[in-house]
């Protein structure tokens, strides 16, 4: 992993996002996009301008997961030290993960047709919506012109792009890849949807405490926006060029639950066989993992279960946070997020605390972090991202 761009609703760009997740406090607030809805609260981007972030066309052309995706790409691009001008761009791949698309265009175009009738309907819909543009958008942006995919894991996408990556690079089909994930779905619809189902915080009256992963008050997890998206290249590569190396992603896994459509598998079997695939992959033993940066999405029947798997897999020996306690789920894009975080992690030996862990839940046995970050050198850590439709995908990270 030789370059990182992230933005998150701690931030813009990755020292930000850093800075805010080790300080653990959430960025939840009301969001008055939200306003009237059962569920008003959010984690988005703050002072987010496309104008002045991407460019003077981007509000004509890009929906919003677009806009951050163009964004952190550019930033992960430049923290490699890479040129789209002069790198040989047929070498280059890109492989973004997203789960929803450009809802929050489908929505305001759906309004207009509504208001104004068909002929009303911007020619730029399903370009701006589908969520394979995303990638297309960041293929024209780089001039990359090798293998150009679009991941949908749910949940677990952005972990996926990173895993598709490995692969495409393993099989020389690129040199370059630029992989992550990229969502934007705060609106109106999408957070309905969530919490009809019962998966979000209703601890509206508090936004900042609603995000709780692992506390045993947590009642479910908070919205959120944002990309995450890495530069990945073979690490022969990286040293012949002297590239200056985050972290090294040494092993992947992926598997489905084939549980429930929403419902992960109460003993986490699925997620357990990802994990064991991603550590065999990578040549870890299980007793060698320091660090664990959790899927840990609030909710009670997601913690619980990733707990179990957790401590029957590792044991209580790795270090467990959850980023999502300050910058929400992201959804597809959290994957990818959490991939950099943890490289972070392993880079400047800092975890993150979990914010908002008042009393961990009796039911999990885990050693977590939480308060305030924890100082030691890691070796090797790991990634959880798990998805509706019972998907996992795990990464197993090491220090550079």
């Amino acid at each position: 992993m030789t370059g990182i761009g992230l933005v998150t609703s701690a931030g813009i760009g990755v020292q930000a996002s850093w800075q805010g997740v080790c300080a653990g406090i959430s960025t939840a607030r009301r969001d008055p996009n939200l306003a009237g809805l059962p569920v008003d609260i959010s984690c988005t981007v703050p002072g987010f301008d496309p104008g002045r972030h991407v460019g003077r066309r981007s509000s004509l052309i890009h929906d919003r997961f677009v806009q951050l995706a163009v964004t952190a790409a550019r930033e992960a691009v430049a923290d490699a030290g890479l040129d789209p001008h002069t790198w040989d761009g047929a070498r280059v791949g890109i492989v973004i993960g997203c789960g929803v698309g450009g809802v929050a265009t489908g929505e305001a175009q759906l309004r207009t047709s509504l208001e104004s009738g068909p002929r009303a309907v911007s020619a730029l819909l399903i370009p701006m919506m589908v969520p394979n543009m995303v990638a297309g958008h960041l293929g024209i942006e780089l001039r990359a012109t090798g293998p150009n995919l679009v991941t949908a894991t749910a949940c677990a996408s952005g972990a996926t792009a990173i895993g598709t990556a490995m692969q495409l690079l393993g099989d020389r089909s690129c040199d370059v890849v630029v992989a992550g994930g990229s969502e934007a779905a705060v609106t109106p619809l999408i957070t309905t949807g969530f919490a009809q189902m019962g998966a979000l915080s209703t601890k509206t009256d508090d936004p900042a405490a609603a995000s709780r992963p692992f506390d045993a008050a947590r009642d479910g997890f908070v919205i959120a926006e944002g990309s995450g998206i890495l530069v990945l290249e073979r690490a022969s590569d990286a040293r012949a060029r002297r590239a200056g190396i985050r972290a090294t992603i040494a092993g992947f896994g992926a598997s489905a639950d084939a549980h429930h459509m929403t419902t992960p598998d109460p003993d986490g079997k699925g997620a357990r066989q990802a994990l064991l695939t991603a550590l065999a992959r990578a040549g870890v033993a299980p007793d060698e993992v320091e660090h664990v940066n959790a899927h840990g999405t609030s909710t009670p029947l997601n913690d619980a279960a990733e707990g179990r798997m957790l401590r029957a897999v590792l044991g209580d020996r790795a270090a467990v946070t959850s980023t999502k306690g300050v910058v929400g789920h992201a959804l597809g894009a959290a994957g990818a997020i959490e991939a950099a975080f943890t490289a972070l992690a392993l880079q400047t030996g800092t975890i993150p605390p979990t914010a908002n862990l008042e009393a961990l839940d009796p039911g999990i046995d885990l050693d977590v972090v939480a308060k305030e970050p924890r100082r030691r050198p890691i070796e090797v850590a790991v990634s959880n991202s798990f998805g509706f439709g019972g998907q996992n995908a795990v990464l197993v990270l090491t220090r550079a």
